[in-house]
């Protein structure tokens, strides 16, 4: 007997979070509420990703449109379910006996409940990124369920670019001691590596620092080196300014809590590697307080910006106390801030630009789509290095977690790539106060 076909509701954060989501749902059905439409229109102007995905969304239910597109539904192609927009249903007596306002998630719910009574034989599902809403769903004994195609299944065993070898026979540590500094990977005792991984080999008596260098098949020395006057304090930092400064590393991840350096690193080999690139390009995703428009805040644009840029200017400031002003190190990050050699801005304003040989940093990425980060490095062009920095876990938007940001997914997807180089970062280097609170409160 042939398994039925389910019936999937979309919520409106779905669609602004993936504009291709319908391609998603592969033979089974899908119903869009009214209120969707209604609530993409509201999303459609503006220049930042969701005002994008609600413009293209529309723009594909415009290709498939047709009487039969409010009436039974359409199929976007051979072996694809129907996609059908309901124009009804919107007040079940139930959602407005249980949920006395009247919003849009409610009517988004209606529909959902009235399609679970009326097609007994077949799962209806709620697809919404909106926790309450889908507990208010299942209150209703209507199913529910996250938008998991682009979830990672276990962020505890999430990709940490490093691990560490014990029992490593003496000779082998000290051959790194020596002139070429490197093992060819099959004469040392390490079973799994990936391109870029890096490595603490050690016994009781010694350690070395060590990464694999897909390119020539071999484990090198990882050298502790200074950038632009910032000078790694472990071997995390370490590892993470190797990876910045690694020429075959076009893209990289720095993940890690408040505190561990990743801005600061990203930002110092930036500076370190300038004679490389035409610009540094530094940005930051903007989160306004409590999601608030940023149109509440006094001034001009520049002044709005100034508060979400601040720590961006932070990490400069503690690169510039590196030097006395008179030193020319010091000298050349104003010049360069003025000529726009370095330019620090909102990512909404960068993400339009052409990206050749450009060194792009993009701090806060956690609070990014997968299709944000997708977006970003599509734009990459010669001689381009993108470096994501963010703590997957400090999430400031109500619809992405832990498992569905865009920095979680792209380290998880990215790994093992010959271009890609990632660094977890778990000690950290602010202060004893710093640490002692991101580990207890």
């Amino acid at each position: 007997m042939a398994k039925k076909k389910k019936i999937f509701v979309l919520d409106t954060n779905v669609i602004l979070h993936d504009h291709n989501c319908l391609s998603q749902f592969r033979e089974n059905d899908v119903a869009i509420p009214i209120t969707v439409l209604e609530e993409l229109d509201n999303f459609k102007k503006g220049h930042d990703q969701i005002n994008y995905n609600a413009r293209e969304f529309i723009r594909t239910l415009d290709s498939l449109s047709g009487d039969k597109l409010v009436d039974g539904g359409v199929s976007p192609g051979k072996g694809k379910g129907k996609i059908e927009v309901i124009t009804s249903h919107l007040e079940e007596a139930a959602v407005r006996q249980t949920f006395l306002e009247k919003k849009p998630d409610h009517r988004i719910l209606s529909v959902a409940l009235y399609l679970t009574q009326s097609n007994g034989d077949r799962d209806v599902i709620l697809i919404s990124k909106d926790v309450n809403l889908r507990l208010k769903a299942k209150s209703l004994g209507v199913k529910a369920e996250d938008y998991t195609t682009d979830r990672i299944s276990d962020i505890a065993k999430l990709y940490s670019g490093r691990a560490i070898v014990e029992d490593m026979p003496d000779h082998f540590i000290d051959r790194f001691y020596t002139t070429p500094y490197e093992i060819p990977a099959q004469e040392l005792p390490v079973k799994e590596y990936l391109p870029n991984q890096f490595f603490i080999l050690k016994n009781r008596q010694k350690s070395v620092l060590a990464f694999y260098n897909a390119e020539t098949d071999t484990f090198q020395k990882v050298q502790k080196e200074p950038a632009y006057g910032i000078t790694p304090r472990n071997s995390e930092q370490t590892f993470a300014l190797h990876a910045l400064r690694n020429k075959n590393a076009q893209l990289v991840t720095l993940a890690g809590k408040a505190g561990t350096g990743k801005t600061l690193l990203a930002l110092a080999a930036a500076l370190e590697e300038r004679k490389d690139y035409q610009q540094i390009f530094l940005a930051r995703p903007i989160i306004p307080l409590s999601n608030r428009d940023m149109g509440f805040l006094p001034g001009s644009l520049e002044a709005k910006m100034d508060p979400f840029m601040q720590p961006l200017y932070d990490n400069l400031g503690v690169i510039k106390n590196q030097f006395s002003e008179k030193d020319k190190n010091y000298q050349r990050l104003d010049d360069m801030l003025k000529s726009e050699k370095l330019h620090i801005a909102p990512l909404a304003y960068i993400r339009g630009r052409s990206l050749e040989r450009i060194f792009f940093i993009v701090d806060e990425a956690q609070n990014l789509t997968p299709h944000e980060i997708k977006t970003i490095i599509t734009r990459a062009g010669d001689g381009t290095k993108i470096v994501f920095t963010g703590d997957p876990y400090q999430i400031d938007t109500p619809y992405l977690d832990a498992q569905s940001n865009g920095l979680t997914y792209l380290i998880d997807r990215m790994k093992g790539q010959s271009v890609y180089a990632h660094v977890t970062l778990e000690r950290g280097e602010r202060s004893y106060l710093a640490e002692l609170a991101s580990d207890l409160l």
